[in-house]
């Protein structure tokens, strides 16, 4: 198999094939959103079999959070002095220890303690993915290349959450844990096995070697010109999706007087969004990711305030989702793409840092926006996003676009 990074003669950009190792990223994605998600729908079952609430078990979430955020900031940094798949490979290993040890916890605090391990691990994957994604992406192609890798989330929306429920039901919650740690087993043999064939990425876009550079720390990652207002979107942008996305299933369920039920479709409606928005991905390497930022952001708001207007009809949420699930999917697309852009040899430390904002905004946004659900309803939720996505764009906007593709 061809070297990833072999240049490819008498072949335009647009034609230049997206390497098959991203299709490997995918699923490393696929396997670590399938955890992230899986403990919401099978939570019940957990706390019936450790004699627990849902509540109690649901810290366990919280734990992997928060070790996500803590790993993704102070280890990420590793990335750019080891290497994003050596780290990626590590990460793999670490996470289906955590994931065993989660299926064989036999008290609530030892789920808890795994999954903060399994945190850990996730917290030095995903900025390696990303890392990975836009190294190995052909010129002209790193939309689509990009796009295809954050596909996994989908996978994970669309497939794993229901297999988690139907795994849960017929050979209980346990045997979720060991099957996403198998398929973590399988992704980590594949990332290494792509080392084996040549498929390894031993060097960036330019030619420079990956992994024989310093260890940036995150302090030093952060004072590179444009990180921190890209950042800065980046918390608004997340804390608005996560303040919604927690409480919508809730407005169905006590407002509209759906079954618990519903809220399946409206997991599936976001992730056929964001996942069809990939075939659209060619647009934004056509048009630049400098200049699109700012609106896609601008977009997102619309559709928030487009919620507030269908919140009474469930079949309008499931269509303004499905849009949801699209403007975002081009919103992290683009903001990865300039992220990773700034600064080359400091690719790790600031996708670690994304990568630990996201999770610190899942936190906020998850709390800040709970208490606001409680105090005035569903409906003030997408008003709330809609204003941090106006905050999102300003911020998108000061960023500089000098090292981004036109």
């Amino acid at each position: 198999m061809a070297n990833i990074n072999q240049s490819i003669p008498n072949l335009s950009a647009e034609r230049a094939r997206i390497p098959p190792f991203a299709f490997v990223l995918t699923t490393c994605i696929g396997v670590i959103g399938s955890n992230s998600l899986a403990l919401g729908p099978i939570a019940p079952e957990v706390a019936r079999s450790l004699g627990a609430d849902v509540p109690a078990v649901m810290t366990a979430s919280g734990a992997f959070g928060l070790g996500t955020a803590a790993s993704a900031i102070f280890l990420g940094r590793l990335i750019d002095r080891h290497g994003p798949r050596r780290m990626l490979a590590a990460a793999l290993i670490l996470l289906a220890v955590g994931l065993g040890g989660s299926a064989a916890a036999p008290t609530l605090p030892l789920l808890v303690a795994f999954q903060l391990i399994v945190g850990i691990a996730a917290g030095i994957a995903l900025p390696s993915i990303y890392t990975l994604a836009s190294i190995i992406a052909p010129a002209g192609r790193e939309s689509e290349t990009i796009g295809l890798v954050l596909t996994g989330w989908t996978l994970s929306m669309v497939a794993g959450v229901p297999l988690s429920a139907a795994i849960a039901d017929f050979a209980g919650w346990r045997t979720v844990y060991v099957v996403v740690a198998t398929a973590t087993v399988l992704a980590c043999a594949a990332v290494r096995l792509a080392a084996v064939t040549r498929v390894a990425v031993t060097g960036d876009s330019e030619g420079r070697h990956v992994g024989e550079g310093r260890a940036t720390s995150p302090l030093a990652a952060l004072g590179v010109c444009g990180v921190a207002p890209l950042l800065s979107a980046c918390a608004a942008f997340m804390a608005a999706f996560y303040g919604v996305y927690g409480y919508i299933g809730d407005h169905l369920h006590a407002a509209l007087g759906l079954p618990v039920s519903a809220n399946g479709l409206v997991a599936v409606s976001y992730g056929f969004g964001f996942g069809g928005a990939a075939f659209l991905d060619r647009l934004i390497d056509r048009f630049g990711a400098g200049r699109l930022l700012p609106l896609i952001f601008l977009a997102v708001a619309g559709v928030y305030v487009a919620m507030v207007a269908a919140s009474g009809s469930y079949i309008a949420i499931l269509a303004v989702v499905f849009l949801w699930g699209l403007v975002n999917h081009f919103g992290l697309n683009v903001l990865i793409m300039r992220l990773t852009a700034l600064d080359p040899a400091k690719r790790g430390a600031i996708m670690g840092l994304n990568s630990g904002v996201t999770y610190l905004a899942l936190f906020a946004g998850t709390i800040g926006f709970g208490a606001a659900y409680s105090a005035n309803g569903f409906f003030m939720l997408p008003l709330a996003a809609a204003g941090l996505m106006l905050t999102a764009a300003l911020f998108a906007a000061r960023a500089p676009q000098s090292k981004i593709p036109q």
